[in-house]
């Protein structure tokens, strides 16, 4: 790490909270030169005095960070594996489901997750709450309209039900947006969400170090009542879940322990 960057993470955790220690060095140094590069700027601390003058540069930095990459039914397999074998046996004895879904960028995951849900529960028995540390992305979550190349895995009779289209994009509706609750959150500086029957965190976790990762699985797992189901992405398999109090349900589900 060399000392320009070193002082502007140092900085910038104390303006923002973000510690950007806990994330992987070369990869997030690669995205943020490349970005503060693009604006004009050779030193990271020339680059970080601009952020009060020009609000809108924190805020694209605060998106380069989060890496919002996201689409309804993202690895649509995962999601049949919810809908098959994991969803039946979180409502063996539950008529309400409490679920997390944790970065959740501009909200496609959590949407999936109510429209899934929904072929076992009411509307009004799914409580979704989803977080991410980008505000941006939050705000377009909330507002729930796509492009159409967002919705490429969405089967055609979920597209109809849950949907409106409106000019060249789809708009969530209304009854499933209300399921959804978003707020913005840190995973290793905020409080965790507590008794979750479902936490879902895919394609997020690669990025921290492994110190980080400890501790936000050692979190995610206090979480979760006994029995709950801990879902990570396809590249996020947890070695030692026993660690953590966690067993293997399928593969990328993991029960917590009772």
């Amino acid at each position: 790490m060399n000392e320009d960057y070193g002082e502007f993470i140092q900085l910038l955790h104390t303006e923002t909270g973000i510690d950007l220690s806990l994330y992987k060095e070369a990869q997030m140094k690669r995205r943020l030169t490349s970005l503060r590069d693009k604006r004009g700027y050779s030193t990271f601390l020339n680059y970080y005095s601009s952020f009060h003058s020009q609000p809108h540069l924190l805020e694209e930095l605060l998106d380069r960070m989060t890496i919002n990459v996201s689409q309804f039914y993202r690895n649509r397999k995962r999601f049949e594996i919810l809908e098959k074998k994991v969803l039946p046996y979180l409502l063996q004895n539950k008529n309400h489901l409490k679920v997390w879904s944790a970065g959740c960028s501009t909200g496609e995951e959590p949407y999936t997750l109510a429209m899934i849900i929904n072929h076992f529960l009411p509307l009004q028995n799914i409580e979704i709450i989803a977080t991410d540390l980008d505000g941006q992305a939050l705000e377009k979550a909330r507002q729930g309209v796509y492009p159409e190349r967002s919705l490429n895995e969405v089967p055609e009779e979920i597209k109809r039900k849950y949907f409106v289209k409106t000019g060249v994009s789809y708009k969530v509706k209304d009854d499933i947006r209300n399921c959804v609750t978003f707020k913005k959150h840190n995973l290793v500086a905020d409080p965790f969400i507590p008794s979750c029957d479902l936490i879902v965190c895919r394609n997020v976790l690669i990025y921290f170090i492994e110190a980080a990762k400890h501790y936000i699985y050692e979190n995610f797992s206090r979480s979760l009542e006994g029995g709950g189901i801990f879902f990570v992405g396809s590249t996020e398999q947890i070695f030692s879940p026993r660690r953590y109090q966690l067993e293997v349900f399928d593969p990328f589900f993991y029960k917590r322990i009772c």
